[in-house]
């Protein structure tokens, strides 16, 4: 049997008790309330894990939308996000081929991943939340690989949300892997790692077939980002109890490989091959902000603000960090939650 069968499964049996009230919550809350839920949901067709955390439900619905693909952010929501909570109601799911998700679904490790399947599942999520909550809208937050799907998923379903903030941006699969390999290619040859140097000369210069040339450039990447970057603590990712399980830990990882693969495809002819953000139009209803790490080289800098530049919006601003690469780090969470708060919220409440 498939391996990331077998794994989901394990978790999937010790899940099945947990399906709990959220897909049956009223329609709406009592400002004042104070949420914490998590479970599953129904979207088109399975059982998704989602969570909502906040002091307060009248405030302002953040939906985050995770990086990876295969690495869902509720684990550590509480250590990175939790001081948010005060001010906004934080809206999270394991997305298709993740976490709790795939653990409760195995059976989709035989089906292929889609852009266009996971921004209909962020839509319903999106939905779900405004009727959950009593919104009309919710604020779009996505990194990374969850900026891509943040962004189809603003183009399939605009009117539910009221802006969007991405960062560590990705673009276009060519321009993206050009930019990064041209860049590191230059960094490892003027620091004499010929190590380095020689794994990235044999891969040559992308668009690659090699389904592992993806996890080489990026083991590089992040030590290079490394030297110049403020670190992340490591107690952000340690894991709750209730995820700190066996059955959890191989489901993860089961997921975590079986999303990877779909992203990169055997013949570099995954998910990643087709992102083009610019050809869905830039044109946006919504306002717009974008949070750059000045340090990343996994979505270069020039690549995203040429991007942004063609970008038409209500309101539209570009951030860039100092000591921030690819990767979160509190330099980049605190400036996402200042932007949030300061430059956000006023726009959507005005």
């Amino acid at each position: 049997m498939n391996k990331w069968l077998i794994a989901a499964g394990l978790l999937a049996g010790l899940l099945a008790p947990l399906l709990s009230s959220v897909a049956h919550a009223s329609a709406a809350c009592k400002p004042g309330t104070k949420l914490s839920e998590e479970g599953f949901v129904p979207i088109d067709g399975i059982e998704q894990w989602v969570t909502i955390h906040g002091a307060d439900c009248a405030n302002p619905v953040v939906l985050i939308v995770h990086g990876g693909p295969g690495n869902p952010s509720t684990p550590f929501a509480e250590n990175v996000y939790g001081p948010w909570e005060k001010d906004f109601t934080l809206v999270q799911w394991d997305q298709r081929g993740s976490g709790k998700t795939f653990a409760q679904n195995p059976d989709t490790a035989n089906r292929a991943l889609t852009m266009a399947l996971l921004a209909r599942d962020g839509v319903d999520v999106a939905s779900y939340a405004t009727r959950r909550l009593g919104k009309r809208q919710v604020i779009l937050l996505g990194g990374s690989w969850g900026s891509a799907l943040a962004v189809n998923m603003l183009k399939l379903k605009p009117e539910l949300f009221s802006a969007y903030q991405g960062s560590s941006q990705l673009v276009e699969y060519r321009s993206n892997q050009s930019a990064t390999y041209e860049r590191i290619l230059e960094l490892t040859r003027a620091a004499g790692d010929s190590k380095a140097v020689a794994s990235l000369e044999a891969l040559g210069a992308p668009p690659w077939e090699n389904p592992r040339a993806f996890g080489i450039v990026r083991r590089i990447t992040r030590r290079y980002e490394a030297k110049a970057t403020q670190p992340a603590p490591d107690s952000w990712w340690q894991y709750p109890l209730q995820y700190e399980t066996t059955a959890y830990q191989a489901a993860y990882t089961a997921g975590e490989d079986y999303s990877y693969m779909q992203f990169v495809g055997m013949r570099g002819d995954g998910m990643l091959s087709r992102i083009d953000l610019p050809a869905l139009g830039t044109s946006f209803l919504m306002p717009v902000f974008i949070i750059q790490g000045k340090e990343d080289l996994l979505t270069m800098p020039a690549v995203t603000k040429a991007y942004f530049d063609r970008i038409q919006a209500p309101t539209k601003k570009y951030i860039v960090l100092d000591k921030v690469g690819h990767d979160p780090n509190p330099l980049m969470i605190d400036a996402q939650f200042k932007v949030l708060k300061t430059q956000i919220v006023p726009l959507i409440h005005d």
